[in-house]
């Protein structure tokens, strides 16, 4: 697959509290990890920035590729996940500077055809092609509890003025129970892990549209960006963006 990198700080905020980052194994899986931090300037950035750093560390140390499986990569996943969750929360609980700080993650390994997401928070992971774009995760926020339950609609949840409040986040607490999905990829389908900052500006038509445009995956990466902005950006902005097999998807 051919990944696209892009955090942006948005219209908005005075720092990045994103962080993205996308790890390869030569002739192995991939690790491709977006994280959004809370808790203040310099703690939600610490706290993203260590998420996708320990992660991609631990994953880069694999070494017993050839027999790694599905279930030891999910064990793996939710193994390296937990020691994130315990490193973020135990210098929160040492540094009154930290205190307060978490993050979302997205952390989704691609072997073979297909993809095992790891998922807390509100950032999100969708599969597109020509005929639809899928969202994968389900938002761990206060705002889709109460869509779950039948209390506000779609619309109402789209300008409620708590939607941005989130339910789990890594560090924020001393255990953490995340999400896992299995993705079945295909040569149509374009993977994107975006935080919160994209999906909350732009609906899903408008990215599908500039997903399976023509174009370079660069370009596209960066137009989903800069449409947030041009939306508002009142939030930083992370996108990575994959289509498959080393190639742009044909139309």
């Amino acid at each position: 697959m051919r990944f696209e990198v892009v955090t942006d700080i948005g219209q908005k905020r005075t720092v990045n509290e994103d962080s993205a980052a996308v790890f390869e194994i030569q002739d192995g899986p991939t690790l491709a990890v977006v994280a959004d931090g809370m808790g203040g300037h310099r703690g939600g950035d610490f706290a993203s920035s260590t998420a996708v750093r320990i992660l991609g560390e631990q994953f880069m140390k694999v070494d017993n590729l050839a027999s790694m499986e599905e279930e030891d990569w999910k064990d793996w996943l939710q193994d390296t996940v937990l020691q994130v969750n315990r490193t973020i929360f135990e210098i929160a609980e040492k540094d009154v500077e930290y205190k307060g700080m978490g993050t979302t993650l997205d952390a989704v390994l691609i072997y073979e055809n297909k993809a095992l997401v790891t998922h807390i928070g509100d950032s999100r992971v969708y599969t597109i092609n020509r005929n639809e774009i899928l969202q994968i995760t389900k938002d761990h926020s206060f705002v889709n509890i109460l869509l779950d339950s039948g209390e506000i609609t779609e619309e109402e949840a789209a300008r409620h003025p708590q939607r941005n409040w989130i339910m789990r986040a890594v560090g924020s607490e001393k255990s953490i129970s995340p999400d896992f999905y299995q993705i079945q990829l295909d040569e149509q389908t374009y993977l994107l892990i975006c935080t919160d900052g994209l999906s909350n500006k732009v609906d899903n038509e408008r990215i599908k549209a500039i997903v399976t445009s023509d174009g370079d995956l660069h370009e596209k990466a960066v137009k989903l960006v800069e449409l947030a902005n041009e939306m508002g950006g009142e939030d930083n902005i992370s996108v990575i963006l994959a289509s498959p097999y080393g190639s742009e998807v044909s139309q």
